[in-house]
C-alpha cells in the first residue's frame, strides 16, 4: 500500500476523508429527493408530471444518492476498496448518459458542471480503489 505523507496526514487518510465527505454530500442529495423531491427536480432541472412524477423522483433518484453515499460512506469508513465499486459504477453510467446527451441533445452552458462533479468523484473513487487495502478472508477470498 502506498503511503505518502505530508504533514502528518497519510494519501489514503485524505482519500477516506474526502471520499467520507462526498459521501455525506450525495447522503443529503438522496434524502433531499426522499423528502422533498419537488425541491431536488427544481434543483436538478427536472419537472415532474403529477404524483407518479414525484413518486419517481422520491423513489429513483433517492436511491441512486443513497446507494452512493452507502457504499462510498462504508468504503471510506472501513478503508475496503470493493464497496467503492458500486458508487464508482453509478457514476460512469451517469456519465455515459451525459456524453451520450451532449451527441443527442447538445451541449448547454449547465452540461459541463456535472460532469466535471462526476469525473472527479470518479477519480477520487479509482484512486480509492487502487490505494485502499485489499483485505482477505479466511481461505484467501477477497
Amino acid at each position: 500500500m502506498l503511503h505518502v505523507q505530508r504533514k502528518g496526514i497519510t494519501l489514503v487518510k485524505a482519500l477516506r476523508i474526502i471520499i467520507g465527505l462526498l459521501a455525506v454530500y450525495f447522503a443529503a442529495l438522496g434524502l433531499m429527493f426522499l423528502f422533498a423531491p419537488a425541491r431536488g427536480a427544481e434543483i436538478f432541472a427536472l419537472t415532474p408530471i403529477g404524483s407518479q412524477g414525484l413518486a419517481s423522483l422520491r423513489a429513483d433518484f433517492s436511491a441512486f444518492f443513497l446507494c452512493w453515499a452507502i457504499f462510498a460512506g462504508y468504503g471510506a469508513w472501513s478503508a475496503r476498496p470493493s464497496p467503492l465499486l458500486v458508487p464508482l459504477t453509478l457514476f460512469v453510467i451517469a456519465l455515459l448518459g451525459r456524453v451520450i446527451g451532449l451527441f443527442a441533445d447538445g451541449i448547454g452552458p449547465e452540461a459541463f458542471f456535472p460532469m466535471a462533479v462526476e469525473a472527479a468523484s470518479i477519480v477520487v473513487l479509482v484512486a480509492g480503489l487502487r490505494l485502499f487495502p485489499a483485505r482477505r478472508r479466511a481461505g484467501g477470498d477477497q
